[in-house]
């Protein structure tokens, strides 16, 4: 198959780009190539989505179309470019309106209205899930054939917000852990390499329909046990109450002063905790979190200048500190 991918140099896409050259077919990747370069066997056409796609693109027929855009404009205009191409649209789980309600899926939560303009994130980070539907209804109205695929927190090698990398990079130093709010808190993560898989698997198929990419569900507690046995550490876990956290200017999620995959509870209770059972039964295949930490560990240390988003050890022992102070004193 040609296959047009849409990016190719950074994570996801360029994961995607990677899996389906590795079986053979014919992979375009289409950027501005300043961000990063396609995987070896993919040929980069440069394009600044902000204008018409160049006629190296257009003159040429592609059997799929792999989308992770986040900018309507953008997504228009590739749509009308390509409308014969089956597509599969990476969108996020941010399109749900409802964060609170765990076990959602597509079609039984409410969408966010839609953003029909471009959006400068920096300015106005809630315009990141409404442009996300705009885009999805862009590719559903346009497209001869779709898949809408909506990620919750990707993670695994070659990470760019450091999110997830956090975990693997500080339980790999062992030691006292400050854990965040509650062990049975619900969370799921999905691996890069697993939703590249089954992205460029929904290429060749042709899968229609709308997904969510997400792993299974997991208490924290065990996520980050699972964590702790793929980098090979038994560290000793303090559980901080999620009030503590607050009144400390603690941030959730991600931030240089933030603890990723710690939510604020309950209004985030379904954010991370979606049901992947759909997903899993058109053949999303999520490995191990334990693989995905060892993994990244590796990736990390062969990568010393990878993001790593999170408070620093300095300022984890401060706040160990003084939770520990506070249990003395009403203790």
């Amino acid at each position: 198959m040609r296959i047009l991918v849409l990016g190719g140099t950074v994570f996801l896409s360029r994961a995607t780009a990677a899996e389906a050259v590795a079986r053979g077919h014919e992979v375009v990747c289409a950027a501005r190539g300043e961000s990063g370069e396609v995987p070896d066997g993919a040929r980069l056409v440069a394009w600044d989505r902000r204008e018409e796609p160049p006629a190296e693109l257009t003159g040429t027929t592609y059997d799929a179309v792999v989308d992770v855009a986040r900018h309507p404009s953008w997504v228009r205009r590739a749509v009308a470019a390509f409308p014969s191409a089956h597509w599969v649209f990476v969108s996020t789980i941010n399109v749900y309106e409802d964060e609170s309600t765990p076990g959602g899926r597509p079609g039984s939560l409410p969408l966010r209205a839609p953003l029909h303009e471009d959006a400068d994130l920096s300015v106005d980070m809630e315009a990141y899930g409404p442009m996300k539907v705009a885009c999805e209804q862009v590719v559903r109205d346009g497209a001869r054939s779709a898949m809408v695929v909506r990620p919750g927190l990707i993670s695994g090698p070659g990470d760019p917000t450091g999110r997830f990398t956090y975990w693997p990079a500080r339980l790999a130093d062992g030691g006292e852990v400050l854990a965040p709010g509650a062990p049975e808190d619900e969370v799921q993560i999905i691996d890069v390499r697993d939703l590249a898989t089954w992205l460029v698997d929904a290429v060749e198929a042709r899968t229609t329909g709308d997904y969510d990419g997400i792993g299974p569900v997991a208490g924290l507690g065990d996520l980050l046990a699972q964590v702790a046995d793929g980098v090979g550490t038994s560290p000793t876990w303090t559980w901080v109450e999620q009030g503590f956290l607050t009144d400390h200017g603690v941030e959730p999620w991600a931030g240089p002063d933030g603890v990723p995959l710690w939510l604020p509870r309950p209004e985030y209770d379904g954010m991370l905790a979606h049901d992947a059972d759909p997903s899993v039964a058109a053949g999303l295949r999520p490995r191990p979190v334990a693989e995905t930490a060892a993994a990244t560990l590796i990736w990390l240390r062969e990568a010393p200048d990878a993001a790593v988003s999170g408070i620093s050890r300095q300022r984890e022992a401060e706040l160990l500190a003084a939770w520990h102070a506070a249990r003395d004193r009403t203790s």
